[in-house]
């Protein structure tokens, strides 16, 4: 199933990330940018050690994604909160590929998001979405994201995600 996806993430984790709609929608197949998640494919899943500090691993998930009518704005470009939600999913694919190749479950939730808007995308553009995590601990994890298309090869967007364990639900 996973076979076209390269790098040595395992084929475990390779399924787990290509099905990010069930992972996202969780059931409910009309939530907010459900066909721009359903259009994601994946394409690399790599674990490897953190080139500042080799003791450390880091994963790097990479998505790609054509722009298209659903994903911009009134100017015909690819719409920020748009970005900002690819940045979100894709991300977190990057933090649960680390997380799983440790032996650890876990669904963590957003507690920050930056992102810096450097140049256009319009419909038809195809876009690489690369995503490498920062950090991964017990309670909290990080990792940037580089949106780039590979129509213009050039930047569009870049952001960092931290992400946490959600507290427990008090009743």
């Amino acid at each position: 199933m996973s076979s076209a996806v390269v790098g040595n993430g395992s084929e475990e984790i390779k399924a787990h990330l290509k099905n990010i709609p069930k992972l996202f929608l969780n059931g409910r197949p009309n939530s907010f940018a459900a066909s721009i998640l359903r259009r994601l494919t994946l394409a690399e899943v790599t674990i490897k050690s953190n080139v500042t500090e080799p003791q450390r691993k880091e994963s790097l998930v990479v998505y790609t994604i054509t722009v298209e009518e659903d994903m911009v704005n009134g100017g015909g470009n690819i719409h920020g909160g748009c970005s900002a939600f690819l940045i979100d999913v894709c991300s977190s694919g990057s933090i649960m590929a680390l997380k799983f190749s440790q032996g650890v479950a876990s669904f963590d939730v957003s507690q920050s998001l930056n992102v810096v808007y450097h140049a256009p995308a319009t419909i038809g553009e195809k876009l690489r979405i690369v995503n490498t995590t920062m950090t991964v601990g017990r309670r909290v994890a990080s990792a940037r994201t580089e949106i780039w298309s590979e129509t213009h090869h050039r930047l569009v967007v870049s952001g960092v995600h931290i992400k946490m364990e959600p507290s427990p639900t008090k009743l």
